[in-house]
């Protein structure tokens, strides 16, 4: 009697719902017989302005000693995030985008047992990285497509050891409050590590991002995680960073592979940190690229969701369609039913005053069809 090698793997591994990413120019254009130049993709978050000169420069002088193997602890990285947010070495955690760090948070403190709180509406890799471990997601309903936080609060049990929030949360782009967020943190029993995602912190304005860095000081159970991937632009090189007590930090240094970090990432984000001229003007230019999104869909009569990112969900109804649509007009965005339970909007990046442009017109059209 043959065996499927298959049926070895756990069983609550054999029922995750792999995560499903934007489509790459490159598969659509074979799949409609477009060109890739003709092809706007404004469905994974990515800063349309590529990356700034100081990084680019960085990378370029990297790539002579790519043969070897990177630093495995990111020395010169950490030292430059060691400076930028006060912080100690001994704190930071790298990892092969912030999506790392989360699975390194999942594998150290979740397992059999144990369950982990998050948001409907959430970022799809917390049920996923809870679930790889054995362990038991608690999801709590969103309020006004956002965190809940006392009801979150209200829904951890002996069992439970992380917390997973995003802020501003993906895919919504709803925002908490700085001093809503930290009094969360205070009501949180100190054996339950609330992990706070700042992906997308850097397109808040100054006035609404919570001193998360400083908390630490004052809340050893808490995991701040931040990527390169969105406004310094090196979604494609995979970089991002753990913040959390050193004892914390310790741990998750155990499981993280080796060279889990390659060395073109690693100079490219240690200058990124310097480029902050660019970081500036990629702010400005979302805002700018946001309120375009948003008269857009309020001339077509849409909804949308306010949003702290750099993305807005808009209501569209039959989401699916409308996003096939817009696929065979050379415009790609991302649906958010299924694991997101948003079935009738589209999260769209802000993408450059032109690419948003050619997406509102394929929206209007679309929209006609049928």
């Amino acid at each position: 009697m043959s065996i499927d090698p298959c049926e070895l793997a756990p069983s609550h591994i054999r029922a995750i719902a792999p995560y499903q990413p934007g489509k790459p120019i490159a598969e659509l254009a074979r799949e409609m017989g477009l060109k890739e130049e003709a092809i706007v993709k404004l469905a994974s978050n990515e800063n349309p302005h590529g990356i700034g000169p100081r990084t680019r420069a960085a990378i370029e002088a990297a790539i002579a000693d790519v043969a070897r193997y990177p630093d495995g602890n990111g020395h010169e990285l950490k030292v430059a995030l060691a400076r930028r947010h006060h912080v100690d070495m001994g704190q930071i955690v790298l990892g092969n985008g912030s999506n790392d760090v989360l699975e390194l948070v999942s594998l150290a403190f979740l397992g059999p047992g144990r369950s982990a709180v998050y948001s409907q509406h959430c970022f799809a890799v917390y049920p996923l990285a809870t679930q790889a471990r054995g362990a038991r997601g608690i999801k709590v309903p969103a309020k006004d497509y956002g965190h809940d936080l006392a009801a979150m609060a209200a829904a951890i049990e002996a069992d439970t050891a992380v917390v997973w929030i995003a802020n501003p949360n993906n895919p919504t782009g709803t925002h908490l409050a700085p001093a809503e967020l930290e009094a969360f943190v205070r009501r949180v029993p100190e054996r339950v590590l609330v992990v706070v995602d700042e992906a997308y912190n850097e397109y808040l304005p100054p006035e609404l991002r919570a001193e998360t860095v400083k908390w630490l000081k004052r809340h050893p159970n808490l995991v701040v995680t931040r990527t390169f991937s969105k406004a310094y632009g090196l979604a494609g090189l995979r970089v991002g960073y753990a913040l959390a007590h050193p004892s914390v930090a310790d741990v998750l240094n155990r499981v993280r592979q080796p060279f889990n970090v390659n060395s073109l990432a690693l100079a490219a984000a240690t200058a990124a940190l310097e480029d902050m001229e660019f970081v500036a003007r990629s702010y400005a230019e979302n805002l700018q690229g946001m309120r375009q999104l948003e008269e857009g869909a309020r001339r077509l009569g849409l909804d949308w969701i306010p949003s702290r990112g750099n993305f807005l969900a808009i209501r569209v109804g039959k989401a699916n369609e409308i996003y096939r649509r817009l696929l065979r007009r050379g415009v790609i965005v991302r649906p958010v039913g299924g694991p997101y339970e948003l079935p009738e909007h589209l999260r769209v990046t802000v993408g450059t005053a032109a690419e948003n442009e050619k997406f509102l017109a394929a929206l209007a059209a679309s929209l006609k069809d049928g």
